[in-house]
């Protein structure tokens, strides 16, 4: 996820002796930001690199990586499941149906069956904002199922109530919250207009100013979702999604889940994102001057014994 600008100032700011481990797969979304940092060290072929490809969970009979595996390696998903399966594809061409299944599936399927908790273990993710099958949407229709009553408050367009999940999008080094952070709204006060938000154990105020720092998160899009995982998502993927269905999304989207991952949409629409492997090209000139570095400098880059150590981790020792 680190862009160029990111990487320059971790290399600027570390010793030169330093001993630096990316540790990141090249086959998720690539940064928001400008560059593609890993992708090109890797490519330069001048910085010792290791595949972690030795994949317990599936010895054990996940189906999560399994399907991700073949999702990256551009074959069919593989719904064969049974009772005991940790991954389902959800088969639904209707955006309206789409829609109610979401709910159900959150609100009650996999709760009764997994033992989960529709606000903090279920995560839905789309790869889209607008649309009847986008997040705005899908947040109204899951607080309306999953938090219907209680004290709230309308600002900038939507209604923040009390047990509401949220999500802040920007930095806030006062508050010691982040882009990206979950929490959930505790108590609203409408005489001294303030919200207080619960941060797994960060109790944080907001003015009523403010507040448009926070934005529902009972789905978010699979670009937000990426650097993060939950005990369960349901990944919503649709026709009307179109324009970005796309291999790398789809996979991103699939190893989010950590315990449950239920697929729920179009099956045309799923055959499209496995196929389409037409990224948008970034034009990147890294490569090509680590190769140059490399040639300049006579000090070789010292091998740290990744081979040797971590070729067979366990991939839940890295989680």
């Amino acid at each position: 996820m680190i862009d160029i600008e990111l990487a320059a100032q971790l290399l600027a700011a570390i010793r030169p002796a330093t001993t630096l481990v990316l540790v990141g797969d090249i086959d998720q979304l690539p940064s928001v930001g400008p560059g593609n940092v890993l992708r090109d060290i890797i490519k330069s072929g001048e910085i010792p690199c290791t595949k972690l490809d030795v994949i317990f969970r599936q010895q054990q009979g996940g189906n999560i990586i399994r399907n991700a595996h073949r999702v990256n390696s551009g074959e069919p998903i593989d719904d064969t499941t049974d009772d005991d399966s940790d991954f389902f594809f959800v088969k639904c061409d209707d955006p309206s149906r789409v829609v109610a299944n979401v709910v159900k599936l959150v609100q009650n399927r996999i709760p009764l069956k997994f033992g989960m908790s529709p606000l903090e273990d279920i995560q839905v993710l789309t790869p889209m904002r607008k649309g009847q099958l986008g997040y705005d949407n899908l947040n109204l229709v899951l607080q309306e199922a999953l938090n219907p009553n209680g004290v709230s408050i309308q600002r900038f367009g939507r209604t923040y109530r009390v047990g509401d999940r949220v999500m802040q999008i920007r930095n806030n080094y006062d508050k010691d919250v982040f882009n990206g952070d979950l929490g959930f709204i505790k108590s609203i006060d409408v005489q001294e207009l303030k919200m207080a938000v619960d941060f797994d154990g960060l109790k944080v105020e907001y003015d009523f100013n403010s507040i448009d720092e926070l934005v529902h998160s009972y789905a978010i899009s699979i670009h937000k979702s990426q650097g993060s995982e939950y005990p369960a998502v349901v990944i919503v993927i649709a026709r009307q999604h179109y324009m970005l269905l796309q291999r790398n999304l789809l996979y991103t989207g699939i190893t989010r889940g950590r315990k449950l991952v239920c697929l729920l949409g179009d099956p045309y629409a799923v055959s499209v994102a496995i196929k389409n492997t037409d990224t948008h090209e970034r034009r990147t000139a890294l490569a090509e001057r680590i190769r140059n570095a490399s040639d300049d400098n006579d000090t070789p880059i010292p091998d740290i014994g990744l081979e040797e150590n971590f070729s067979s981790v366990d991939e839940e020792e890295v989680d």
